[in-house]
């Protein structure tokens, strides 16, 4: 299985910070938030890697190169226009190939041990997202699990933490060039082909200094 990593957005809530660093390389416990990541698709067995660069991706490709010195291997998706999530992931597809793949969103902390997915979607399915409990700044979640863990847009939500498992069908026929995952996630849960896995761990979605600082503070006592 390929993975690919959303890291190129503008981080705008994270300013002045992110006029200089890219979201993605901000460091916790000793570590950028992207290198976490990767360092956790290589133990989960995911060596081929696809980056999207945009917001200061040169600082992110300096960083990262290769991806030798992390054990994976790494390919990038260069966007001269910002496409948002979904039209960045369209655009990768060809990188990414024709089955399942991993996306992760390089602007989030998640000690989820990724060899819990599964090694493929099951028949009709066009995703597989981690949920985890409702953050203080997300109160109404985003889906809720049935009984047979098949996502739906009413009941008791849980929030999607920026990793899971998608088919790349999901994004393949979108018309538009720009668009934001979210649409097409409402389309397959609303469709029945989306699944959810709990994470009951730490996650962190580091959108504020204020939950950056937080989630350091809680990393640094946990050491």
């Amino acid at each position: 299985m390929k993975a690919m990593v959303l890291a190129a957005g503008l981080g705008k809530r994270l300013r002045p910070i992110t006029d200089t660093t890219p979201k993605p390389l901000l460091e916790v416990r000793g570590k950028s938030l992207i290198e976490h990541h990767l360092e956790r698709l290589r133990v989960a067995g995911i060596q081929d890697v696809v980056i999207n660069l945009h917001h200061l991706g040169d600082q992110i490709q300096s960083r990262l190169r290769d991806g030798a010195r992390l054990g994976v291997n790494i390919s990038y998706s260069f966007e001269t226009e910002l496409l948002e999530t979904g039209g960045g992931i369209k655009k990768a597809l060809p990188m990414l190939g024709d089955s399942p793949f991993l996306v992760t969103s390089a602007d989030t902390y998640l000690d989820f041990d990724l060899g819990r997915l599964p090694k493929k979607l099951p028949s009709g399915m066009l995703g597989l997202l981690v949920m985890t409990n409702n953050p203080p700044h997300h109160p109404d979640g985003d889906y809720s699990p049935d009984e047979n863990s098949i996502l739906r847009l009413d009941g008791d939500k849980l929030t999607y933490t920026g990793t899971g498992m998608l088919h790349p069908d999901l994004v393949r026929d979108v018309p538009d060039s720009v668009f934001m995952l979210r649409k097409v996630f409402d389309e397959a849960v609303n469709a029945g082909k989306f699944l959810g896995i709990e994470h009951d761990g730490v996650w962190c979605d580091v959108g504020t200094e204020s939950r950056l600082s937080q989630l350091r503070k809680m990393l640094d006592q946990s050491a």
